[in-house]
């Protein structure tokens, strides 16, 4: 009853003598709270915004220029071309200043002057002025930087130079929006570089005459529709902060009509070998209030930025999505709802679905209380209502079928008050009713949890929220994540970041719960109540037939593999991204005779708004590393002759490491002649 009171805000009677309006207290009292919070929260991204903005933006920057002018002027050098002589004979009031007061006031108004001018083109314009990042960035798209360091080679001056000044520039503590104005935008590619590139990428995969015909074809699209195409492109890049971010996300994504369940979703796994404690209630407390301390950091932006190497500052826009956040199914097309300041979450367990508090006060829950409510969710004995026990497979299903039953079903009444505190709480947490996780004396269990990660029961996961938590009853956890707000990492930054809190500063008591003082006076769980129609069930449980057929289909088999690790690589000055992609083209051609298209992820995010791009692995000189390993003699002179024409590193000494890797993965194909062969 705590939380219909809390929902309610004012009370409305009609008497003979009039009407009666009685506000409630708590309410208004959490409206207070609400206001103070989120105005606190604005002046802290202010301030963060003013004083951690990187050049030109920060005051740092802005003294720098001040006192760099001033010295020049001392010497007689004066670098602003006069324009600190302009500003000096227009002051006004000049017969109340000295001149040494003139030339102070006048060096400010420069600066000032020059710190707005530079700032507002790289907010405005496609490609801003050559800001310090901005070089940064471009000198790193180049892999100048990148390359040598991975190669050993020795850096170029102007590089050394460059990557001191954004350094100087950053300041002591930047923090995770202060790079986002200065990142460049993504450029467009040429046509040529586009045709040369696709041609490229095929080159392997096609005969002599297929890749004639395939020239033909190419150079017809670049002679008829490929300049129309690219002014569009061009166009859409002027006004866009990333021309591609937005489509990439709307077509790859939202306007997919497939079950997003296995075909876009993703996982991420606990620690292997550490479990802190074994009590499923404390554990889930522990790490929901680690994700509340990173949400609240986040959405302050006081998290430190990301940057590759150290240096190169990547954008963060994905990190505003992580929490708060639903994709909305739609006949055409989702989208995605992104909502702020969430103060509760909705917990499943073994058919159930509640609602919990997660602030009391003004403050969020402590891991003890968290562990209460939790604990009090694990210890309910009631009984799912009808249909809702598989209710969540609807998010498992095709999205048209959950589209139309979202309109028909949860537009009004009890099923609209649920399903909205489904869609609009921080996140989504299942209370796991069977132990998962990896045990080195049990085959397969790492193949359980990855599915368990995966896909669950179908029914068990609300596939649309931006991540499900997961927990089981043996203390393990893990995360399912929706693909189309962002990429891999970014949840990896976040999932470390509550791992540690978790481990290393939260801790638990030597019973295994978790640390702190308990508040029993905090009201229960809330059940979500539903009303759910005879013919709604019947498209839940078309959805959950046709989930679990995807979830059946899934063949998974995960190993540790403990012989070296990059480390070793690394030592023989080869990328360990390239070793791993040469190991799957030999182990597909082992296995299946041939080579085929191959899809690797890179990273854009040096870019702003940036996502993902394509890396096509197969190329001509994979193709003939892979024909020379499979040559008779691979003897050490054979391999250098083909490093000789193919490669510009020495590969020589992972030879025999190439081939144990090829072997263990080879080592769980049931199909491939190579296994069989040496069985």
């Amino acid at each position: 009853m705590a939380e219909a009171h809390q929902a309610v805000g004012f009370e409305f009677t009609v008497r003979p003598d009039g009407a009666d309006i009685k506000l409630s207290q708590e309410v208004i009292k959490n409206i207070y709270l609400s206001g103070v919070t989120a105005w606190r929260k604005r002046a802290i991204q202010f301030k963060n915004g003013v004083l951690a903005g990187v050049y030109p933006a920060s005051p740092s920057s802005w003294l720098i220029v001040v006192i760099a002018m001033m010295s020049t002027l001392y010497v007689h050098v004066d670098l602003s071309l006069g324009m600190i002589d302009t500003i000096k004979e227009n002051l006004p009031s000049r017969g109340y200043m000295s001149v040494q007061t003139q030339m102070v006031l006048s060096a400010i108004l420069f600066a000032t002057w020059h710190l707005v001018v530079l700032h507002l083109p790289a907010e405005i314009l496609p490609e801003g002025p050559a800001l310090v990042p901005r070089l940064d960035l471009r000198v790193a798209r180049k892999d100048e930087l990148l390359h040598q360091t991975v190669a050993g080679g020795c850096q170029l001056g102007s590089t050394y130079l460059l990557y001191s000044l954004i350094k100087m520039f950053s300041g002591r503590r930047p923090l995770l929006y202060s790079f986002q104005a200065s990142l460049p935008r993504l450029p467009v590619p040429s046509v040529d570089d586009t045709i040369d590139r696709y041609l490229e990428s095929v080159r392997a995969l096609l005969d002599n005459k297929q890749y004639r015909q395939m020239e033909t074809l190419a150079n017809d699209f670049r002679n008829t529709s490929a300049p129309q195409l690219q002014r569009y492109l061009m166009l859409k890049s002027w006004w866009a902060t990333n021309y591609v971010s937005d489509w990439w996300e709307e077509y790859i994504y939202l306007r997919g009509r497939s079950p997003i369940m296995v075909n876009s979703n993703f996982y991420v796994m606990d620690l292997l070998y550490v479990t802190p404690t074994r009590r499923q209630a404390a554990r889930a407390g522990n790490t929901v209030h680690a994700m509340l301390q990173y949400r609240r950091k986040l959405e302050r932006g006081e998290h430190a930025p990301l940057r590759a190497l150290g240096i190169v500052p990547m954008c963060s826009s994905q990190m505003e999505r992580m929490f708060n956040t639903t994709r909305i199914p739609g006949i055409e097309t989702d989208i995605v709802q992104h909502l702020t300041d969430r103060k509760h979450l909705v917990v499943y367990h073994k058919g159930r679905f509640f609602q919990v508090w997660l602030y009391t006060g003004g403050r969020h829950l402590l891991p003890s209380e968290l562990e209460m409510q939790f604990q009090r969710i694990l210890t309910d004995t009631t009984e799912p209502q009808p249909g809702e026990l598989k209710l969540a497979a609807l998010t498992a299903g095709n999205r048209v079928p959950w589209a139309r039953a979202r309109l028909r079903y949860f537009s009004q009444g009890v099923n609209k008050a649920s399903l909205q505190a489904v869609e609009s709480s921080a996140f989504f947490l299942t209370l796991d009713d069977e132990a998962q996780g990896y045990d080195p004396e049990q085959t397969g269990s790492l193949d359980s949890y990855a599915k368990s990660l995966l896909h669950g029961k179908c029914y068990d996961r609300w596939f649309d929220k931006s991540f499900n938590l997961i927990s089981y009853p043996n203390g393990k956890m893990g995360i399912n994540t929706e693909h189309s707000w962002a990429d891999a990492p970014i949840i990896g930054h976040m999932w470390e970041y509550v791992l540690a809190t978790d481990c290393f500063h939260l801790g638990y008591t030597e019973e295994g719960h978790c640390k702190g003082d308990v508040n029993k006076g905090l009201p229960y769980p809330t059940r979500l109540q539903w009303q759910i129609p005879k013919e709604c069930r019947e498209t839940i449980e078309s959805s959950y037939v046709l989930a679990k057929q995807i979830a059946d289909d899934v063949d998974f088999h995960g190993c540790l593999f403990s012989e070296f690790g990059k480390g070793l690589i690394k030592t023989c000055k080869t990328s360990p991204d390239a070793f791993i992609q040469l190991a799957l083209q030999l182990a597909q051609f082992r296995d299946q005779g041939g080579f085929c298209l191959t899809y690797e992820s890179s990273m854009t995010r040096m870019f702003r708004e940036g996502r993902t791009e394509t890396v096509r692995s197969c190329t001509s000189e994979a193709v003939a590393f892979v024909r020379a390993m499979e040559e008779e003699d691979k003897s050490v002179s054979t391999i250098q002759n083909y490093n000789t024409q193919h490669c510009s590193c020495d590969l020589v000494p992972d030879i025999n490491h190439i081939q144990n890797h090829i072997n263990l993965l080879l080592r769980y194909s049931n199909h491939s002649p190579y296994t069989k062969q040496h069985k």
